[in-house]
């Protein structure tokens, strides 16, 4: 099989990069480049899962949509992580939706070719495994700080979150998307940057956010945001926080 995708995107996923040799080679030549624009769908909760999506330079959120049309993020993926981590803990669908929360591109490996390089049982399985439980506490993490920390608190972790997946320290997010992921009211948000602009940790204006004094923006944080942090680098051997790379 020829090979559809350069090296160079793929290094800039933290999994595929941890790659090397034949399983490097193997996994080059079963992924094609993607790219999706702010606010396109992957996918819906209860959709069988065609793909597995590596993500370079987008960010996607997680998020779970209730009987009443209300949503509430469960999870950030970004150039660490993987989409679609049913397909190798045994299903083919998933409970939540996949929504582009920051516009770039991904690599995108179908189903059965992830499950086929998993069951090889080497590097690639132990990656995908120590994410899962990465990812897990991140989920579990949101949950506790969704019901327990005020919104500023809650704003300033999906901020870092957010930025330690872009190249850049702007974000293109409206308070009503980030109302949606966060579950709370708009007006919440919108008062809860203004606060942060005040303090000049972002600067906030139609459409972007912009970061600006990112360790004050960790102190005003909650404990979740570190929590989880900590653990990506436990179980995949580096920090995503930028203060410490």
């Amino acid at each position: 099989m020829s090979r559809v995708v350069k090296p160079e995107p793929i290094r800039k996923n933290y999994l595929l990069a941890s790659l090397e040799g034949d399983e490097f080679e193997r996994v080059l030549n079963i992924v094609e480049p993607v790219e999706f624009k702010l606010g396109d769908v992957l996918y819906e909760s209860g959709d069988k899962l065609q793909y597995a999506y590596f993500p370079t330079t987008a960010i996607v959120s997680l998020l779970y949509l209730m009987e009443n049309g209300n949503t509430a993020e469960i999870g950030i993926v970004g150039n660490d992580g993987i989409l679609g981590v049913n397909l190798f803990l045994g299903g083919d669908s998933t409970t939540s939706r996949a929504i582009i929360q920051s516009a770039g591109k991904m690599c995108r490996m179908k189903a059965e070719d992830l499950i086929i390089e998993f069951s090889r049982g080497e590097r690639f399985q132990n990656l995908l495994l120590r994410y899962t439980q990465a990812l897990l506490t991140q989920i579990s993490q949101t949950a506790v700080c969704n019901r327990l920390h005020a919104v500023e608190e809650q704003l300033c972790r999906w901020l870092l979150l957010s930025h330690d997946r872009l190249d850049s320290d702007k974000l293109v997010m409206t308070h009503d998307l980030i109302s949606n992921m966060l579950g709370v009211r708009r007006e919440g948000i919108t008062l809860a940057a203004q606060k942060l602009a005040t303090k000049k940790l972002i600067k906030n204006t139609r459409g972007t956010i912009e970061v600006l004094d990112r360790r004050g923006l960790e102190a005003a944080a909650c404990e979740c945001y570190q929590i989880v942090n900590s653990e990506y680098n436990r179980l995949l051997g580096r920090g995503i926080s930028r203060t410490f790379a």
